[in-house]
């Protein structure tokens, strides 16, 4: 919108978001200190009215007490006030990774743009920037976002331009398509202008019908007028708001926005010995206040409409492996369903035997039986917490993001928009002898959109073994290389072969759980980060016929390193970077290296359902087995028998290895 256009014009005002007290009490940038003042959440201007939606403002400052609270101005009203000239100060601001440097996002008219970041990894970050023409806040801010967390949209080969009317939900996050109006929706008269609308009621909205064009006939006197198809005039409508968002007659689903609701850099406790704390949902602040206890006392006092965890409640809930509440009022279901929704995304194993129908009824099935399970019994082994709280928050996470929730809610009128990334598994192999068993691996992957590259290095598969891979359940591409395609060479032939938008390798000799696949794509959505992995935690010693957990470093956090066996990468990404270097080993790392170059992040989500293997047959890599008996981690004999891992009784390969009867359960042991 150009700046004739707002209808009233603000020569300053100052923004301040965040509930830090004194916060206002700044120092302001040069000129701004006498200009009005708004607060938010909830306090008005004093002294005089605030810019309202569609007014102008020609220069505003922003302050913002974190990039978290900088993300609900997304969310507010005031976020569709026009600005030419912003700056956004935000006071907590922490880099996510040493040596990371954002990049402004899609923003037309920029004339100029500065960001002064602090010299040490955390302090108060500066945005300086300045428009040809207003646009709105909401506009701004998403462009700024990037330069401060990383933002790796999810990729897609075809999604809905979102309009939301005079609803701003925060769970929409910085989205490119996605437009807030206040009032009339605007037209268009070549296109349908929207494709999914989002209204407080839910109600049909109809558009303004696209303008009739005339074509000529060639070889013919007659004229043709093209009327515009029903199709063409309305868009899919849900009633949406600050939590969810609905089809008619059915509750609203909890939606969140994965960017930024899940918690990075933290995971566990885990186990029966972990911390414990109670959540009380209470009558404070009209009924939106919340308690969360521990046995010495009160933990974090907070309210559900802001259901994000912040800094001080992560840091209080740091020993904290488990939350239980026993009463769940429902006198705000939504509102209370999304707060046990971000409990389990920051880490947490929530536990709510007693979960009202009212509230469950905004939660996914998954989830909410997930909620109401029995917790693991105290004599339960470590592992079997941990796998039930990274379960939980998978479920949380496929089922309420919207980016995967939005598009099952407008599945009868957009149905190939519910089609998740695709993904192409590349595999490339000499060992024709583990052929089978880690294409089995990958077709038991639950994630449904998959694709397999089998690329054979210089062997040939016989033919019984060709015919079996040949009948894969997925669809599957064979390929074969002679020996003299270096190693690197063999894998980028293989990655021109994938149609998917994202890639990830498999080694022939490792074992794979079934959500490995969903657990990377999930991981690059939340992180931002340009590539992800697992860190090689669990490793069978084929000689020992052992099992060892060892301390591979830190976990949901982003690294220099990956285990190779996992890495997850776009394939737009990959081919920035240069793809795949030549070289005859170590491709994994020079993948790496060259993401990090090119100012990539790299991140390292949980390590279940993956399992690096030590065979005996050798590898390039040979640093001793003793490498990787340090630590005193937990031992199984043979591989951990579990579904997390893909290694329940009868499946095909456990007996090949040397494990003993797969039926009989497994047994850990701490060195």
């Amino acid at each position: 919108m150009s700046s004739e256009e707002a209808s009233e014009k603000f020569g300053r005002w100052r923004l301040v978001v965040g509930d830090r007290p004194g916060l206002r009490r700044r120092r302001w940038p040069s000129g701004m200190v006498a200009s009005g003042l708004t607060e938010l959440p909830g306090r008005r201007p004093r002294g005089r009215t605030g810019p309202q939606p569609g007014d102008r403002v020609v220069r505003m400052a922003v302050a913002a007490e974190s990039v978290d609270w900088l993300r609900q101005l997304l969310g507010h009203p005031f976020s569709l006030v026009q600005v030419r000239r912003l700056t956004v100060e935000v006071d907590n601001w922490r880099i996510p990774e040493g040596g990371w440097s954002g990049r402004l996002g899609p923003l037309r008219h920029v004339l100029t743009h500065q960001v002064r970041l602090p010299r040490a990894a955390r302090g108060r970050a500066v945005v300086e920037i300045e428009l040809k023409w207003s646009a709105p806040l909401r506009t701004v801010v998403a462009a700024i976002i990037p330069l401060l967390t990383p933002i790796r949209p999810m990729p897609r080969t075809a999604s809905a331009d979102v309009a939301a009317q005079d609803v701003l939900p925060t769970w929409l996050g910085p989205g490119q398509n996605v437009t807030t109006v206040s009032g009339a929706l605007p037209p268009n008269n070549d296109i349908r202008a929207h494709d999914l609308v989002l209204t407080a009621t839910g109600e049909p909205a109809p558009l303004e019908p696209p303008a009739a064009t005339e074509t000529s006939v060639v070889g013919a006197d007659a004229t043709t007028v093209a009327a515009p198809r029903p199709s063409d005039l309305y868009a899919t409508t849900l009633a949406a708001g600050g939590y969810g968002a609905g089809t008619a007659g059915r509750p609203a689903t909890v939606l969140v926005d994965l960017e930024q609701a899940v918690v990075t850099g933290r995971y566990g406790p885990f186990g029966a010995s972990a911390g414990r704390a109670e959540l009380t949902f209470t009558d404070a602040e009209d009924g939106w206040g919340y308690r969360l206890a521990g046995p010495d006392g009160v933990l974090r006092v907070g309210r559900i409409d802001r259901p994000w965890l912040d800094e001080e409640a992560l840091t209080a809930l740091a020993t904290t492996g488990v939350v239980h509440c026993a009463r769940v009022p429902a006198r705000h279901p939504v509102a209370e369903a999304a707060f046990l929704v971000h409990l389990i995304l920051a880490g947490l194993l929530v536990h709510v035997p007693d979960l009202p129908d009212a509230v469950g009824a905004h939660l996914a099935d998954e989830v909410r039986d997930g909620l109401r399970a029995d917790l693991p019994g105290r004599g339960e082994q470590d592992l079997e917490w941990e796998v039930r709280t990274v379960a939980l928050r998978r479920s949380a996470m496929r089922l309420h993001a919207s980016g995967f929730a939005l598009p099952r809610l407008t599945a009868d009128t957009f149905p190939s928009l519910v089609q998740v990334p695709s993904v192409s598994a590349l595999l490339v192999t000499k060992r024709i002898q583990h052929v089978v068993e880690v294409v089995s691996a990958i077709e038991a992957q639950t994630y449904p959109n998959l694709e397999i590259v089998l690329c054979l290095h210089g062997v040939e598969l016989p033919a019984e073994l060709r015919a079996r891979v040949a009948r894969s359940s997925r669809p599957i591409e064979i390929m074969t290389l002679p020996p003299e395609h270096g190693f690197g060479e063999a894998i980028g032939a293989a990655t021109a072969r994938a149609r998917g938008s994202l890639v990830t390798k498999f080694d022939d000799d490792d074992t794979y759980g079934p959500e490995h696949v969903w657990d990377l794509v999930l991981a690059r959505h939340y992180s931002g980060a340009a590539l992800v992995g697992k860190g090689a935690e669990f490793v069978y010693l084929q000689t020992l016929d052992t099992t060892v957990r060892r301390d591979a470093g830190v976990i949901e956090e982003y690294v220099s390193v990956v285990a190779g066996g996992t890495m997850l990468i776009s394939r737009g990404d990959l081919e920035q970077v240069g793809g795949w270097r030549p070289v005859p080993r170590s491709i994994d790392r020079g993948l790496l290296d060259r993401v990090r170059r090119d100012g990539g992040l790299i991140y390292r989500t949980h390590p279940l359902g993956y399992v690096y293997q030590r065979r005996s047959d050798g590898h390039t890599w040979d640093p001793g087995l003793e490498y990787f008996l340090r630590g005193g981690g937990m031992q199984w004999s043979g591989l951990p028998r579990h579904r997390e891992f893909g290694t329940e009784s009868g499946l095909t390969g456990l007996t090949a290895m040397g494990v003993a009867d797969a039926a009989e359960p497994w047994v850990a042991r701490r060195r």
